[in-house]
């Protein structure tokens, strides 16, 4: 197939062989028309696919190609949770910012990736859209490159060029990104927005991750002046706050006047606000999750979630137990960048109970199988619907009482009488 060509998506992955390592680029970007062409094919075999989270189908995971294909999963989100937990497809624990360096460094070596740009401007570059991430790394080091090319994808500022005649082929489509509206909040979830937003200062530097909690909080931040973004992500909050004025990225050192991101993953609305727009910047994940360049900014607020917390301060983000439910991602990477920030915070921001109130996420002692995704040594702030506390520098007895007394109130006699058997602490 000549470079460049035009075709369908069966003919457009035609170049994937078997036995190759192929990158798909993933969250609103996942293209899912490729995707389905290559699983659709029954000549090939030993196809490993390397992604973070996709959204919409993932037939390369279905159970009648598990002979034929693997997905190794580097964050896993909901279409692969059931094919993690049977065995079908692999699990990464890795840092976000670490991402990219497996592809660059030869470590993963990819053979292909499959993509969704947008269309050539006058000069001859696609743009890689709402998911930069870890397909930069892909685009720059796959040697086949296969894309769908739609006008309804954005077309984004920063390091985000992918030239047309860098393409080994490609398919047109007018399919709009997948799309993850944010959902009403709770009234739980309302509690611990309220109680976060009232830590964030002026010209707080913002990373925030997306549900119900990081909306809370966004939407309760529209009367701070001067705020920063530099995060992982975008969700739709953010618009809110930067057509309200609260966003000006003013007192920035790193970008400043620009709001910082690697990917979106929200509405229309959010997709829309990002198109052609020049004040929003997106770079790869080694750089918007490299410690060094987040401490560089002031006051950098990270609101990060959590599904699981003991009473000492480990902190489980990925996994119910064994079952993986999401992956490290940035958690890591922005606790620590918020923590050595001049005037940071980091912030692990949780609801109190789970299974309908019948659950306490603060626990003694983590589940079995339950990834420790921030230690102990990291956590600073965590909140829940009943308070904010401040872990550091504090001892183990004083953590497990300031956890208890944020924990529901129907378990805190339960974790006392708990934490006093396993430590002999005078509580």
């Amino acid at each position: 197939m000549r470079a460049a060509e035009r075709a369908s998506p069966t003919a457009a992955v035609l170049p994937i062989r078997s036995g190759m390592n192929v990158f798909v680029q993933g969250a609103a970007a996942t293209p899912t028309p490729l995707l389905e062409a290559v699983a659709a094919r029954a000549d090939l075999e030993d196809v490993t696919f390397y992604h973070m989270h996709t959204n919409g189908p993932a037939p390369h995971v279905a159970p009648g190609v598990r002979d034929r294909f693997r997905a190794v999963s580097l964050f896993t989100g909901g279409p692969l949770r059931e094919a993690v937990a049977a065995g079908r497809a692999d699990f990464v624990p890795v840092f976000l910012s670490d991402i990219p360096g497996l592809f660059t460094s030869g470590r993963i070596k990819l053979d292909a990736a499959l993509l969704t740009l947008s269309p050539p401007d006058r000069h001859g570059n696609c743009s890689l859209g709402t998911s930069v991430d870890s397909a930069r790394a892909a685009a720059d080091t796959a040697p086949i490159l296969i894309a769908e090319i739609t006008p309804r994808m954005p077309r984004t500022h920063g390091n985000t060029v992918v030239p047309l005649d860098r393409l080994t082929a490609y398919c047109h489509s007018d399919r709009p990104p997948h799309e993850h509206p944010p959902e009403p909040t709770t009234p739980v979830e309302d509690a611990i927005g309220a109680l976060v937003a009232d830590l964030v200062p002026d010209r707080a530097c913002l990373q925030l991750g997306i549900g119900g909690i990081p909306n809370a909080v966004l939407a309760r931040l529209k009367d701070k002046q001067d705020l920063g973004v530099h995060s992982e992500m975008l969700a739709d909050g953010f618009v809110d706050l930067v057509a309200c004025g609260a966003v000006t990225n003013r007192y920035k050192a790193v970008h400043p006047g620009r709001s910082v991101t690697s990917f979106v993953n929200g509405s229309r609305r959010l997709y829309d606000f990002v198109d052609d727009n020049p004040l929003v910047e997106f770079h790869p994940c080694d750089r918007t999750n490299d410690t060094a360049l987040i401490r560089k900014n002031d006051r950098v607020v990270a609101i990060n979630s959590a599904l699981q917390i003991d009473l000492t301060g480990q902190v489980c983000a990925d996994s119910i137990g064994h079952r993986i439910y999401s992956g490290i991602g940035g958690q890591m990477d922005f606790i620590r960048g918020a923590a050595v920030s001049k005037g940071g915070l980091p912030v692990i921001a949780l609801p109190s109970t789970a299974k309908g109130g019948t659950l306490s996420r603060i626990v003694p002692e983590l589940d079995a199988g339950a990834g420790v995704v921030t230690s102990r040594g990291h956590v600073h702030w965590v909140a829940t619907e009943y308070g904010a506390v401040d872990l550091h520098g504090k001892s183990l007895r004083e953590r497990a009482a300031l956890l208890i007394s944020i924990a529901h109130p129907d378990f805190r006699d339960e974790l006392r009488r708990r934490v006093v058997a396993l430590r002999h602490f005078v509580m």
